[in-house]
């Protein structure tokens, strides 16, 4: 497998688990597909979670860490997703969630999973664009934490896409920031789909 998956702060993990294992949490999630899991469920996949902040005129971008997010999985699929966020405290639990983002996170990673080069594994959401993509970073050995996207890194838009870019299509960064510079310009602000 060329594809890294850079390694989750324990205590966001931990929280996770705490989630999980807590009726009440599980129970009161809007998440049909996790409340009627059969069988056991684990968090996997973890992907910490960058915000687009702006793109600057010249085109370079501001990235922040916004938390990381683990694929619950049941059986042989992924049912729901779990954020974490940091607080003053650490890592905590912010919420489960499902919908296209899931599965569309899952097949981006498989699909990364067949490239030749390595890639580390990273999610970057673009909030003016409603947009998420899968960010494979070409320094493999990062801090998942920390950085941002560079020219020969490839940005992998999940469905849904905005109109007009492709989804699970890779672009590289250098290719796709000029698009969504000119789209962010014009585009009003919509919220996060992170």
């Amino acid at each position: 497998m060329h594809l890294q998956v850079p390694p989750a702060p324990a205590p966001a993990l931990r929280s996770v688990l705490t989630a999980l294992g807590s009726p009440t949490a599980v129970r009161e999630a809007p998440t049909p597909s996790l409340r009627t899991a059969e069988g056991p469920v684990t968090p996997e996949l973890p992907l910490p979670v960058h915000v687009l902040d702006r793109i600057t005129p010249a085109g370079a971008s501001a990235t922040r860490l916004a938390g990381w997010r683990f694929l619950i999985r049941c059986g042989d699929r992924a049912v729901a997703a779990a954020d974490t966020m940091l607080t003053p405290d650490g890592w905590a639990f912010s919420r489960f969630f499902e919908g296209p983002y899931v599965a569309a996170t899952e097949r981006a990673v498989l699909q990364a999973e067949t490239l030749a080069q390595p890639y580390q594994a990273r999610l970057l959401s673009v909030p003016e664009l409603y947009m998420l993509t899968l960010w494979l970073h070409g320094d493999t050995t990062a801090d998942g934490a920390t950085g941002h996207p560079a020219a020969a890194d490839l940005l992998v838009p999940l469905a849904p896409a905005p109109p007009g870019i492709a989804a699970h299509r890779p672009h590289r960064v250098a290719d796709l920031l000029p698009v969504l510079t000119l789209r962010v310009t014009r585009a009003p602000l919509l919220g996060s789909p992170a």
